[in-house]
């Protein structure tokens, strides 16, 4: 009867530890029976400041199911490093998450086409110059009159068909496996994600409006310019035409109840710059260029060109 009184609650503590994990986003353990919703369409803010690394948007698992955690631009914790997006796979009868991390080069991610710089493999979105990050506007938005450290590579730029599956493996998942460079990523040195952007995931945890059963897979905020602005309105999704190629319907306003409320004191002034006017993409491959002469590039951000339910749309960031 002892022994039996034990295990029970050996396993009931076990279970209590796996779900602390569960929201700790940490993979070890942690499985769950049906996937995640498909990747939400959104537009990637302008980035705030020199050394900022954006980091795209996904969905984590907590106590009420799914939900959105807005990609953002983050810090990078030391130069030289870069950010490999967590990524949910197919693991048996369930689903595994796979936490993300920070290391000199980028590892697997599952496949996900997360865009805006990450096409599934790698990240083409910037690179380290000794200790400066410079970032490729082909694919990011980016105020150039604020941020020089800029240059134009169009030759990333793919023509696919790309869906927005947010899982690899199981039914419907990406069958992608990890390329020999991404393996040895994994065995170099990491680190965790930042605090910063550890606190990012909670505060999303606690915002109801996130949850998939309330937004169904469409979150009204997709992304923000700095972790935790939850509360800015600049960001949230505008309503689908084929020459806004980030945009998804617009849910209805959100409940502001449940706003985190982490606002900074002083803010950038580039978090008022202007859009690209243009949405055309000119061919050719690699360049350099000055900064242009109205604030933002006029290079709009992305990665590759979609086709989604019949409709063309030149996508170069966002997943469809």
């Amino acid at each position: 009867m002892r022994i039996t009184r034990s295990i029970h609650y050996w396993l009931l503590g076990l279970v209590m530890l796996v779900t602390a994990t569960a929201w700790a986003g940490v993979a070890i353990g942690v499985s769950i029976r049906v996937g995640p919703p498909p990747l939400p369409v959104y537009e990637q803010p302008v980035c705030p400041g020199a050394g900022y690394i954006w980091t795209p948007g996904y969905w984590a698992y907590g106590p009420d199911g799914y939900y959105w955690v807005p990609g953002t631009w983050v810090m990078a914790p030391a130069p030289g490093m870069l950010w490999t997006p967590g990524y949910w796979g197919s693991e048996g009868a369930g689903f595994l998450w796979h936490a993300g991390y920070w290391g000199p080069r980028v590892g697997f991610y599952g496949g996900i086409n997360y865009g805006f710089g990450y096409t599934g493999v790698g990240f083409v979105g910037g690179r380290w110059d000794r200790n400066v990050f410079v970032y490729n506007t082909a694919v990011t938005r980016v105020n150039t009159t604020i941020i020089h450290t800029t240059y134009v590579d169009r030759t990333v730029i793919r023509n696919v068909t790309v869906n927005r599956v947010s899982y690899n493996g199981g039914v419907g998942g990406l069958r992608a496996r990890a390329n020999a460079e991404e393996e040895a990523a994994f065995r170099e040195r990491r680190m965790a994600a930042t605090p910063t952007q550890e606190q990012h995931e909670h505060s999303a945890g606690s915002n109801h409006a996130f949850l998939a059963t309330v937004n169904h897979g469409r979150p009204a905020m997709g992304a923000t310019a700095r972790p935790g602005e939850f509360s800015r309105p600049a960001h949230t999704p505008t309503p689908r035409s084929a020459g806004n190629a980030h945009a998804v319907p617009r849910p209805p306003a959100r409940d502001t109840r449940f706003e985190s409320g982490q606002e900074r004191a002083n803010r950038n002034p580039e978090h008022n710059a202007p859009r690209p006017e243009s949405m055309s993409r000119p061919a050719g491959g690699a360049e350099h260029r000055s900064p242009a002469p109205h604030g933002e590039s006029p290079e709009h951000h992305g990665n590759t060109e979609h086709h989604d339910g019949g409709q063309h749309h030149d996508e170069r960031g966002g997943p469809r």
